[in-house]
């Protein structure tokens, strides 16, 4: 290691995410596992929120440029895919983040048994309340907003458009 020496989990803590930046990949929860071996090498583990999740690259482009420029010279960034993400993982430190920066924060996820997801061709029937003014009051727009991971919901109370950070 050259330059300056701390501990990598805090700084892998300080990433934020490409997507939404408000939140660092702990706030997330994709951020999973930082260690260093015997031999030096940090090793990072990060879970996407989901299969294909475009901004996987970034994240790990991110967690190697701030842990080089701590002086960790030897870094690796593991993909980990079991479990799978959650939005349960998302902090609750995260989940005000979201809500301050006007994005709706996730419920609860829902409980699904061991096995094969079941196919569901109905609308979904999500709901959240209002970032803005609280009101739960709202309707969804658009099952995307300007990520797979949100939808778009409209505010019947205030009117104001929102996103929402959809439950997986």
């Amino acid at each position: 290691m050259t330059g300056v020496l701390t501990d990598p989990r805090a700084v892998a803590e300080t990433v934020t995410d490409p997507e939404l930046p408000m939140l660092t990949l702990a706030d997330l929860g994709v951020l999973r596992d930082v260690r260093t071996e015997d031999d030096g090498t940090v090793i990072v583990d990060i879970t996407p929120t989901y299969s294909g999740c475009p901004a996987m690259g970034v994240m790990r482009a991110d967690l190697l440029h701030a842990l080089h420029s701590a002086g960790f010279d030897d870094v690796e960034v593991r993909t980990v895919l079991s479990p799978a993400w959650s939005t349960d993982w998302i902090s609750e430190a995260g989940r005000r983040k979201l809500a301050a920066a006007g994005i709706a924060p996730p419920g609860k996820a829902p409980v699904r048994p061991a096995g094969p997801v079941p196919l569901q061709l109905g609308p979904s029937r999500r709901t959240a309340a209002c970032p803005l003014c609280g009101s739960a009051d709202t309707v969804e727009q658009s099952e995307f907003g300007a990520t797979a991971c949100k939808a778009l919901r409209r505010c019947r109370s205030c009117g104001e458009p929102f996103e929402h950070v959809k439950e997986i």
